[in-house]
């Protein structure tokens, strides 16, 4: 595919700017996903978080404390007062620790396409890229956010997102019950100067959602980009600080890579309101 002209607006808005913003953006059904099973609409299992089924899982869920980050203390006894019981595991679970997701525009990409996969390769080479995601609620303790819709898309190694009737590199899969999900995908390309990114929506029920996006370690960039398939390009010399995007909420949502097979693995805490 050609390489795209897309220029750094420079605003920090997180608005990708470029020729090719003539992508369909009206919403769309899919009958099928190539080689991954069925997708499932993403609106009917949303609407379907709202049952009794689902309303009990969040009930329940709502009616533990809440977790610390560290082992909750045992209080001791004392001779006018019994002991308390012991806490059960549920109480003694710790919630992930979050920070809040910084906000980010969605670019002139998003399809919303309905594709609920786990798996959104499609076919795309790259360095494989495991993307382990858990979604909590900060107000609330930082606690895990079941039934809540996870959609990803990103640009494939030479940097080109898919559009129009394409649906590489784009995904949505609905959190468990503790509040996690996992998509398996490929290290993105660079493209006119904006730092490499995956962009991410959440969307907690039918009527409210957070959108943002997720960079990565530049060092490792460097390094991944000196193999096929990106090799055949020349790479910035430092594609994350020439994006003021990058510059201003990388420290929160740069993901942490760590080696898994012949690729990747990230494990990251997507915190909302």
């Amino acid at each position: 595919m050609a390489e795209n002209n897309d220029t750094d607006t420079g605003d920090g808005t997180g608005a990708d700017t470029d020729a090719r913003s003539g992508a369909d953006t009206s919403n769309h059904s899919r009958s099928g996903c190539g080689a991954v099973s069925s997708p499932t609409s993403r609106r009917a299992l949303l609407l379907a978080a709202g049952s009794a089924g689902a309303a009990a899982v969040l009930s329940a869920a709502c009616a533990a404390p809440a977790g610390t980050r560290g082992a909750a203390g045992m209080p001791s006894a004392s001779p006018a007062r019994p002991p308390s019981p012991t806490p059960s595991k549920t109480a003694q679970a710790a919630a992930p620790a979050c920070v809040l997701a910084v906000g980010a525009g969605a670019g002139p990409y998003y399809l919303d396409l309905d594709l609920v996969r786990s798996d959104i390769t499609q076919g795309r080479g790259g360095v494989p890229l495991r993307l382990d995601l858990t979604v909590v609620r900060v107000p609330d303790g930082c606690r895990p956010l079941a039934a809540a819709g996870v959609e990803v898309w990103h640009a494939d190694a030479d940097g080109d997102y898919s559009t129009g009737q394409d649906t590489f590199l784009r995904g949505t899969q609905i959190t468990d019950r503790t509040g996690r999900c996992v998509f398996h995908t490929i290290v993105p390309g660079w493209y006119a100067g904006l730092a490499p990114h995956i962009h991410f929506k959440i969307r907690p029920d039918t009527r409210t959602e957070t959108t943002s996006q997720f960079f990565f370690p530049e060092n490792l960039l460097t390094r991944i980009y000196t193999r096929p398939p990106y090799a055949h390009r020349t790479p910035p010399e430092h594609p994350n600080q020439r994006d003021s995007r990058y510059r201003a909420a990388g420290e929160t949502m740069t993901l942490n890579l760590t080696p898994d097979g012949n690729g990747y693995r990230a494990t990251h805490t997507i915190g909302i309101t």
